[in-house]
Formats: structure tokens, C-alpha cells, sequence
């Protein structure tokens, strides 16, 4: 018996001479479910198949008959190369950057290296209930089907005869429905052989083949995209159907339902296993494959000899969302741009096709104008004038005022949290200081990760100072504030990794002071890291708070400035291109000239540089060419002085960009009125932060690792803060107000307008809000009115109380349906036309009087939080009554400590037990042993020409 990390050995010279002169193996051909090879045979000269990315990609560009019109298998040349062939080649910033193809084959090899590829295996075969393995047996394939097939028979006769488990690499399957053409092959990263489990004589009758891929998909928060995870296994299922419809499979063996993705198991690259079962996946790739085969069949031969004329011909479903990832892309765009019809300007801009015919007239100023949302209006408002579009809303955020921190950081391609250099600017109550900037020689280590923390740690504490000198008892909250999500996803998982690392300390040093060996959770000898200092556990706690309430909305512990300026200005062009802040800005600037659209795009698309976190290809090349040199074994970095002002130039475009768009904001958008209410809710939340934090009580928790009662518990304050954003953003935004209004699936809004001012007379566009109803006007004729200046919004203990808000209720006049009299207690002077957003009153507050305006306050986490009365002591004076509320970090990790040491002792914790127990936690620490390779560590090579980034994300 082996344990998880062991046996993972070539096989032994005895079985194989045994199967090399005993065993003979008859090449079966019958099918063994899915498709038949002979039901989907292309009979055609040029067999370029694309591989398994292209079923994939497939699956999402399925409704495109031009992606459908330009398969490999019809043109004999991959899109790639067909766009470069008609002058639209996507350019240098479309392709894999060097550092990140050199991780995604440094985590390849790791799979096959002999420690991981065991743990790989035996994770695989546990979780789908077969017998432990008496060995685990790593081969290569070398991309050839026939060295494929020979393995196969080997592996499957180790199996069999001696209950090994073989993890086979560098397959190559001849490609679904076509086996036996002149076609490239599907080439599964790895795949499992393993025996069935044996019969009640025990008898072993057979062996599964559990297909695999190797990804490197990054961790963001200790997660894996759900997405990329699928996309994954779609490349799985399209190996395991290959493999299923393959006529040299041997005699019973069979494909097993499930697959696996090898993955790093937290955000070192140190792999794990993710089981799925394909079902579905493979029922998907066929249908794919039929509809690829009736394709094909549609389109006469000869067709790569005319690809221009072909090309033109094929109607594209172009979205600027989703069709960048497709190498065609270029080619739509500029057959778009090209085109002097509205209706293409439309689709261009990324307008849904059921609302297109409606907005037509907004371009071509002939076509009557239909229901259109504000949404869209403004977007082609704007891309026609050149210059953004206002929503009328003012600003809920906190951005540069006292007690912000910026942040902008430039992201290494060489690990999921390697980080090149951080900026980081802090803004006092005497003004904002300068940018404090910092390069990272080691950028992907842990010592710089660390460095970080202690930068942002210093910078926090310094504001959280600031504010308590300014008002101890009620002090301003403090915020991060970064330029993009990807940005504030990489700080919460630096600290997430460090927070697993000081949870393991903790448990580790109980285990030393109890004589115990500290050990990882597969029960190797673990490297004990060093104390998190308390300074820098400000920043930790503090980005894991974020995690903990980021599905909260009205939350801003860290804050989008991108977002923030969105909800403001709506910028013309694609909405997409709008996710860049370099691109956003121009249009919130009024001083701007007049703004193409499309130039800036261009503009933007080219720049070598990026304000958000992920670095364009062309920098990090440039970046990592002078951090590795132009041979091995120097030192690194290797050009320093280079490596520095690259990092420098990127991280200036950043601040100045940063800096001009909080110069727009703060120079060009009033601080709402409601702004103070929003920041009194997230002050609440971190008085109690500062309690978890000052008592070590449950503060280094993302998460995904709450327990199940405590998200229980936090649902109703989900739905408290959903209800007060909604009640803040349709109070403050009119055009997102006017929107809601139209929607008939909101109950609580509704369009109104004045048809008579003596008595006052309003017709309500509601079947909901009627006769007896209590409204009270939001908007009148597109302007908020909470933000007039004599409105006043006091804070209490659990709402805000707002004035002079017309409330009132509304009588049926009898003389037209939906026509009431309405006497509300300020009347604000109405006059015939006007045009009113009204809620219903009851959605806002149970208040029988109509002089104010209630909005209930978002209670915080009073349940699983520590209480005002809670000190350090508590749980050692009393722990009965204090272990749900400030237990500290140190105590529960000392239990815990004591329970895996228990259940080591008792043989259920790896490597003893059988299945492997999966570590849930998948905290960032590291074996002993644990050689993990450094994918900077040597120049890079060039990925091939024909993958994009879209091939390895």
C-alpha cells in the first residue's frame, strides 16, 4: 500500500518484461459509447481540426455562422492565420505574454514530475471510489497516437495484472470522428489509467481511463472561476469523447464518465486534482461535433482557394463582449466600421438585437424612436456627440477624501500573486501626499508579498490614527481605493495567502509546545513560517473583511474608481471598452475635445501600457526580458537598471491616469447628500472590524471559509444592505430611477405626471400604486430630490431621517383610470407636465406621518461579531459564553491543532487514509521538500504562433 505521495515511479523492469513476453493484447474494435467513428467521418482532403481549444470555443461562438464558416476543417488554416491572411491580424497585445506561457509549461511539467503526479493520481482514483493503487507509474506519450496506443495496452495490462495506476502525458488521440484521416489528433494533457474496482471474487476485469488537463488557472480569492473551470472540462470532455470513439482503445478498457483538471491547489503552483463528471460536457461536444460535421458538408470544396471572397459571404453575430476571444474579431470590427448603416453602428456599440429596431432612429434621426433604456440612449447620445453623457447622479463615494489610501500595483505573468512593483498614495486631512513607490526584485516571492502587507498595513494605520484623533467616538471609516476589481482581487488574495500562512503558525506552534512534529495537511514535514506582525495584520484583517462582505454592495472597504466614475458618465463606443480606465476618463472630461470612439480604442488597445493591475503583453515581456536576460544562470534580475525604469514607466502611467481621473471626479461631480449616510454605514460595519481585529476574533477568515450557520445568519443583512443600495441608487441616479420605473417587475416605482395643479393631479403609470397608496416623489423632471438644498438628512441611531420630501396619498378621482389627487405635505409647487419618478412610501418606511423620509440603516454583524462589552479576556474568564462572539485566532487554532493530531494518530488524515481527505482550507504553505519551479528562472521561449491567451485562460 502507497501512501499519497509515494510509488510514483517508472514501471518496474519485472512487469514490464512480463507484459512484453507473456502478454498478448487483441486490439479491440468495437465502441464503447458516444459516437461511432464511422457516424461523423469528414471525408475531406484538409483535416485541420483545431484541437480541443477550438471545441471550446466553439461552444461559445456556436451562434456565429461566420466562426461556423471559417473551421479550420473548411478553410485548412486556423482563424489565427486566416485573419492575418486578410489584413486583421489582432496585433502583439492579443498573444500569450512570455512569462505567462513559461508558467503554464513550468506547472505541465509539474504534473508530470514524480512527487505531484502521484498526488495528482491518487486524488483522481480516490474521489471516483476505486482501490488504492499498489503503484503509481508516470509515461510519455510524445504526442504520437501510436506510442499513445502502445502505452495504453501497458498500462491497462499493469492494471489489471497488478493493480497499478498509470498517469500517462502528452497524449494524442486521433480527433473525434475522424479516426483514421489525415487530421490533427486531440492531445490531452495527461490521462489515468487505473483498474476497476474487482469483482465480489475478486477479479479485476478491466481498467478505466480517466482523461485530464493540466491548468494553471489562477486562484482569485482562493477560488477558481467557475467559468475557466468549465471551459476546462469542455477540453476534457472532448478527449474523453476522442478517446471513447478510438478503434485501438484496448479490450476493456473503458473512458470513465468523469474527467479531471490538474489545477494549482492554492496560488503556488503546486497541483491538485478537480474531479467533474462529464456527462454533460460530452453531450455538448457531440452535438458540437455534429453541427461541425453538417458545416463542413454545406460548403463545396475548394473553398481555401478564394478565403477573401468566402470570408465576405459569411454573416458574423458580432458582440463586442464576447467576441474578442475569437481571432476573427478585428476583421468584424472593421467590417462594422466600415458600414454607413445605422443598424451596423448599433451592433457595433454592443446594442442587444431586440432593441436595435427601437434605437435606429437615435442615429439615423429619421426612424421613430421606440422604448429604449436610458442605458442605451446615452451610449449612443454620446458616441455621436464625442463627449460622455451625465447621469445626473452625484457622487456616493468616498474617493479622495481623508482617510482614502490609493493603490496601483503592476501584476507579474510569472505567478498568480507576483507582483512587479505598488504605488501607494495616502490623503490626509491637510491634502493628498505624493505617490510612494516601491519595485520588486523578487517579484513573485513570498518576501515581496509580504513587503506589500507591510506597506499598506503602515499606510491604513496611519489613516485609522488620523480619524480617531479627528473624533474617537465616531471616527470616518478608512478605504483602499485601486484604479480596477483585478487589482483589489489580487490585495485580498496577498492577504489571504498570508492570513492561511499565520493560521498555520498558530496551529503549528501548538503542535511544537504538545512535542508534536509540524506537519502539512498531507502529513509532510512542513516549513514553519514567521509571525504575522501585528501592523501588518491591519492590512491583512482589513482586505479579508472585504472578502468576507463583498456580495454586501453598500460596503466600500475598497473602492472601484472605475466603477465609480461609470455610474456617472456614460462614455460612447462599446460599454465594454469602458472597463478601462484610461479609456473611461477622457469622456468624463469636459474639457476634452471631441472624442472618435473608435480612435481612442485603438489608442487605448496599442497603449504598452495599462492602469489596472494585469500588464499588457508587450510590457511584460519587456519586463521580464530584462529580469532573466538573454541566457541561463544569470543573475536576476539581470539588466537592474532597465528592470527598474520599466517597472517606474508603468506604474507613472498608472498614477497619472489615476490622478486624472480623481481629478475629473472631484472637479466635476458634486458629493451627494446621501454620501455621508453611505460612509456612516460602512463606519458602523468597522467599529466592528476593529473589535475582530483588536481581539484576534475571527478577523483572518475569508469567506469561503465562514461556516454554514454563520451565512445562515447573515442572510438577513444581505437583504437589508440589497434593499438600501437599491433605495440609495434609485433616490440619487434618475436615469437609473427612470429605468426601474418602466420595468414592470418592480413593484415599488412608477412614471407620473402633473395633469392638473388645482387640486394637484397626477397620472400614475402603475396597476400597483393606486387608490389609498402612500407615494413620496423621487425625481421631477429628471432631477433628484434629495439633492435640493433645502432637503436635510439627519443620521439616527438605526435610519436616516430626510426632509422635505413631497409624501402624501393619493385619491382616485373617478374621471380617468390612473388619474388621483395627491396633497402631499410639501408641495414643492407643481406645475402642469411636470414629470415625477414616485415609489410607494411603504418601501421606505412604516412612518404614519408625512413630514419625513425614514431610510432603515443596514444593521452589521451583531451574531458572530464581538460585542462592545467584549475585551481580551473574555473567552479565557468565560468561554461557554464568549466562544461564538471573540474567540481569539489562537485558541481555536490550538484546538484544531489538537483535533488533527488526534485523527492522525487514529489513521484518518492522509497519507493513511483511503480516499484522500481533500484540504478545503488549501492554505498557502508549502512541504518541506516542496521544490516548486520558478517560471522566471531561465529566458523564455515562444509560445506557438497559432495559441492566443484565450488557449492557456
Amino acid at each position: 500500500m502507497i501512501g499519497l505521495h509515494d510509488g510514483s515511479h517508472v514501471v518496474n523492469q519485472g512487469v514490464q518484461r512480463e507484459f512484453d513476453h507473456r502478454h498478448r493484447l487483441r486490439v479491440g474494435c468495437g465502441v464503447r459509447g458516444g459516437l461511432r467513428g464511422s457516424q461523423l467521418e469528414l471525408h475531406l482532403s484538409v483535416k485541420v481540426t483545431g484541437g480541443a481549444s477550438s471545441a471550446v470555443a466553439a461552444s461559445s461562438h456556436a451562434a456565429c455562422a461566420r466562426f461556423r464558416g471559417t473551421d479550420p476543417l473548411i478553410t485548412g488554416v486556423t482563424r489565427r492565420k486566416l485573419a492575418e491572411q486578410v489584413g486583421h491580424a489582432k496585433g502583439p497585445q492579443s498573444t500569450i505574454p512570455l512569462l505567462r506561457w513559461m508558467r503554464a509549461m513550468a506547472f505541465e511539467r509539474l504534473v508530470r514530475d514524480r512527487r505531484f503526479a502521484s498526488e495528482v493520481v491518487t486524488v483522481s482514483v480516490g474521489a471516483l471510489g476505486l482501490q488504492r493503487p499498489n503503484a503509481v507509474v508516470v509515461a510519455d506519450a510524445h504526442v504520437d497516437v501510436a506510442k499513445t496506443a502502445a502505452i495504453l495496452e501497458k498500462a491497462h495490462y499493469a492494471a489489471v495484472a497488478f493493480g497499478n495506476a498509470t498517469l500517462i502525458h502528452q497524449l494524442a488521440v486521433p480527433f473525434l470522428g475522424l479516426d483514421g484521416a489525415n487530421a490533427t489528433d486531440a492531445r490531452p494533457d495527461f490521462a489515468v489509467v487505473a483498474p476497476k474496482v474487482p469483482t465480489k471474487g475478486g477479479k479485476v476485469d478491466g481498467s478505466w481511463l480517466i482523461v485530464g488537463d493540466a491548468k494553471d488557472y489562477q486562484r482569485i480569492r482562493s477560488k477558481i472561476d467557475d467559468g475557466r473551470l468549465l471551459k476546462g472540462f469542455l477540453q476534457v470532455a472532448l478527449g474523453a469523447e476522442s478517446a471513447t470513439a478510438w478503434t485501438k482503445l484496448p479490450v476493456g478498457m473503458d473512458v470513465h464518465l468523469f474527467g479531471v483538471l490538474a489545477v494549482p491547489r492554492n496560488t503556488s503552483l503546486s497541483p491538485t486534482a478537480v474531479i467533474e463528471n462529464l456527462t454533460d460536457h460530452r453531450e455538448e461536444v457531440r452535438m458540437r461535433v455534429r453541427e461541425r460535421a453538417a458545416e463542413v458538408a454545406g460548403f463545396p470544396a475548394g473553398v481555401e482557394g478564394n478565403l477573401p471572397t468566402h470570408l465576405a459571404h459569411l454573416q458574423a453575430n458580432y458582440s463586442p463582449d464576447s467576441c474578442p476571444s475569437c481571432d476573427m474579431f478585428a476583421y468584424c470590427r472593421a467590417e462594422l466600421q466600415k458600414s454607413a448603416d445605422p443598424a451596423d453602428l448599433l451592433i457595433e456599440l454592443g446594442v442587444k438585437p431586440e432593441v436595435r429596431a427601437h434605437a435606429v432612429g437615435l442615429i439615423d434621426g429619421i426612424t421613430p424612436v421606440g422604448k429604449v433604456a436610458n442605458s442605451v440612449r446615452r451610449q449612443v447620445e454620446a458616441t455621436l456627440a464625442g463627449t460622455g453623457m451625465q447621469s445626473g447622479q452625484r457622487r456616493l463615494d468616498p474617493i479622495g477624501q481623508p482617510g482614502t489610501v490609493n493603490v496601483v500595483l503592476a501584476k507579474s505573468d510569472g505567478a498568480a500573486l507576483g507582483v512587479y512593483g505598488i504605488a501607494v498614495q495616502r490623503v490626509t486631512k491637510v491634502g493628498v501626499e505624493a505617490w510612494h513607490v516601491e519595485v520588486y526584485d523578487d517579484p513573485d516571492g513570498e518576501d515581496t508579498r509580504r513587503a506589500i502587507l507591510k506597506m499598506l498595513g503602515r499606510e491604513l494605520n496611519k489613516a485609522i490614527t488620523e480619524q480617531f484623533k479627528a473624533d474617537a467616538d465616531n471616527p470616518v471609516p478608512v478605504h483602499l481605493v485601486v484604479p480596477d476589481s483585478k487589482t483589489a482581487d489580487i490585495l485580498v488574495s496577498i492577504a489571504d495567502s498570508a492570513a492561511g500562512k499565520e493560521l498555520s503558525r498558530l496551529r503549528w506552534e501548538r503542535d511544537k509546545h504538545q512535542g508534536r512534529p509540524a506537519l502539512t495537511f498531507n502529513g509532510e514535514p512542513a516549513v514553519v513560517p514567521p509571525r504575522l506582525p501585528e501592523k501588518d495584520r491591519v492590512a491583512v484583517s482589513f482586505l479579508l473583511e472585504q472578502d468576507r462582505n463583498r456580495t454586501m454592495t453598500v460596503r466600500s472597504a475598497i473602492v472601484d474608481l472605475r466603477a465609480a466614475l461609470a455610474s456617472l458618465v456614460t462614455a460612447g463606443g462599446p460599454a465594454v471598452n469602458s472597463l478601462r480606465l484610461d479609456y473611461l476618463t477622457p469622456w468624463a472630461d469636459p474639457s476634452a475635445p471631441r472624442i472618435d470612439h473608435r480612435a481612442l480604442a485603438e489608442l487605448v488597445e496599442k497603449s504598452e501600457h495599462a492602469v489596472g493591475a494585469q500588464l499588457t503583453p508587450v510590457r511584460s515581456n519587456a519586463i521580464h526580458e530584462s529580469f532573466t536576460g538573454d541566457r541561463p544562470g544569470l543573475s536576476h534580475p539581470a539588466e537592474p537598471r532597465l528592470y527598474d525604469e520599466l517597472i517606474r514607466a508603468e506604474l507613472a502611467y498608472k498614477t497619472n491616469v489615476f490622478d486624472k481621473a480623481v481629478s475629473i471626479l472631484q472637479a466635476e461631480f458634486e458629493l451627494s447628500k446621501m454620501q455621508p449616510a453611505v460612509r456612516a454605514v460602512e463606519a458602523d460595519a468597522q467599529r466592528v472590524w476593529r473589535r475582530r481585529l483588536d481581539l484576534h476574533a475571527s478577523d483572518l477568515v475569508r469567506f469561503s471559509r465562514t461556516s454554514r450557520w454563520w451565512r445562515n445568519d447573515a442572510v438577513p443583512l444581505l437583504e437589508a444592505d440589497d434593499k438600501f443600495n437599491a433605495q440609495m441608487t434609485l433616490m440619487t441616479n434618475p436615469l437609473a430611477a427612470y429605468d426601474a420605473a418602466q420595468d414592470a417587475g418592480i413593484r415599488q416605482l412608477a412614471v407620473a405626471r402633473v395633469v392638473d395643479d388645482s387640486p394637484l393631479t397626477i397620472e400614475v403609470d402603475s396597476r400597483r400604486i393606486g387608490d389609498a397608496s402612500r407615494i413620496v416623489a423621487l425625481h421631477m423632471n429628471g432631477e433628484a430630490l434629495v439633492e435640493a438644498d433645502y432637503v436635510t438628512v439627519r443620521a439616527l441611531k438605526g435610519s436616516f431621517k430626510i426632509s422635505h420630501m413631497p409624501i402624501g396619498e393619493l385619491t382616485a378621482t373617478g374621471a380617468q383610470p390612473r388619474q388621483y389627487t395627491w396633497t402631499p405635505h410639501h408641495d414643492l409647487g407643481f406645475a402642469v407636465g411636470d414629470e415625477l419618478i414616485v415609489a410607494d412610501f411603504t418601501w421606505f418606511s412604516t412612518n404614519k406621518g408625512d413630514v419625513w423620509l425614514n431610510v432603515e440603516k443596514p444593521s452589521v454583524d451583531s451574531s458572530s461579531a464581538p460585542k462592545q462589552t467584549c475585551t481580551p479576556d473574555s473567552y479565557a474568564d468565560d468561554p461557554a459564553n464568549h466562544q461564538w462572539c471573540c474567540k481569539p485566532h489562537e485558541a481555536s487554532e490550538s484546538e484544531w491543532s489538537d483535533v488533527l493530531a488526534d485523527r492522525r494518530a487514529r489513521g484518518e488524515l492522509n497519507p493513511q487514509v483511503w480516499p484522500p481527505v481533500v484540504d478545503s482550507d488549501a492554505f498557502d504553505v508549502n512541504a518541506a521538500d516542496e521544490n516548486l519551479p520558478d517560471p522566471a528562472d531561465r529566458p523564455a521561449e515562444q509560445p506557438p504562433e497559432d495559441l492566443t491567451t484565450d488557449d492557456v485562460e
